[in-house]
């Protein structure tokens, strides 16, 4: 959970919008900018699919820092359950106040049945938590990695997303007074089911074009000196039109920019980018495939690139 700054007010346009992201150091396209200044209009959540490392993620953090809100974010997994994702009771701190309680000579089970399933004993989890009221605002609900989870878990997530509300049968109902602004995200391993798309407004988020990952590497790593810029986002961009198991993402190509910022370097030159890719490339075929004789290929294609675009 995090909490953001001083809360802001909600953009009236799809050019506030692209402020709101820019404001945040997000570089984004008006299409994204339109979905998103859309959800938050109608209150509906936004489900955003891609590629990893593409700032899927990066979305729901900049509307919290931008908008002084709250960032509650539940990160899927395989297995996941309610007991994780929703509420639990605190079972440890529960049969203590039993033990006291009878020590002490209680005999009124029914009272104290209702003591131990008081709020003092619940748990909350992220979801719980994104309903409760919150002086700054309707928080910024993040369901990362939605696609890591398997489809009974969905199922109750849709029931949840359709009403913003929990059921605790010890406790009753809670309701949001104000529905989080929800971002939902999967790097599409699997489908997501259509019922709960049709709940949300949708958007892919694709690699970005080369003069966009530009903007974002000037606006991410700003000490990169321009021609270095201008071949690692060339670079990158090649790479992802070959035949990799995994493409590199946006975060891949600033984490490689950092790193040969480190090296001092101020140019590419086939020995630093074979050395390197491990920043890049994420499996090891991918990098025997790249590295040497390819590398040196891509690089010269890239040069041929910039020159005529001089």
């Amino acid at each position: 959970m995090t909490i953001s700054k001083k809360p802001a007010a909600m953009p009236t346009s799809i050019d506030g919008t692209l402020e709101l992201l820019s404001g945040g150091n997000y570089v984004g396209d008006r299409s994204l900018a339109t979905v998103l200044f859309l959800a938050l209009k109608m209150g509906r959540p936004l489900f955003l699919e891609g590629e990893a490392g593409v700032g899927k993620t990066e979305i729901a953090k900049v509307l919290s820092q931008t908008l002084g809100r709250k960032l509650i974010r539940l990160q899927c997994y395989e297995g996941l359950d309610v007991a994780a994702a929703v509420y639990e009771w605190n079972y440890a701190a529960q049969m203590i106040a039993i033990r006291l309680a009878e020590a002490g000579g209680a005999v009124d089970r029914a009272g104290l049945t209702k003591d131990v399933f008081s709020e003092q004993y619940l748990i909350k989890r992220p979801l719980l938590q994104a309903l409760e009221p919150d002086p700054a605002g309707a928080p910024v609900l993040l369901i990362d990695e939605l696609d890591r989870t398997d489809e009974a878990f969905e199922a109750f997530l849709l029931e949840v997303l359709s009403e913003y509300q929990i059921t605790i049968p010890e406790l009753g109902t809670v309701k949001a007074a104000h529905a989080p602004m929800v971002i939902i995200t999967s790097n599409r391993t699997r489908e997501i089911h259509d019922a709960l798309k049709r709940r949300c407004l949708y958007h892919w988020v694709g690699y970005p074009t080369a003069e966009r990952e530009m903007k974002i590497l000037q606006a991410k790593v700003p000490g990169v000196g321009k021609r270095l810029s201008q071949e690692i986002v060339h670079f990158v961009q090649a790479l992802r039109k070959e035949d990799l198991f995994k493409s590199p993402g946006v975060a891949e190509t600033l984490d490689w920019a950092t790193a040969l910022s480190e090296l001092d370097s101020v140019a590419l030159d086939p020995a630093t980018v074979s050395d390197t890719l491990g920043v890049l490339l994420k499996y090891q075929d991918d990098i025997v495939r790249i590295e040497g004789s390819k590398a040196g290929e891509l690089l010269n294609q890239v040069r041929a690139e910039l020159r005529a675009a001089e």
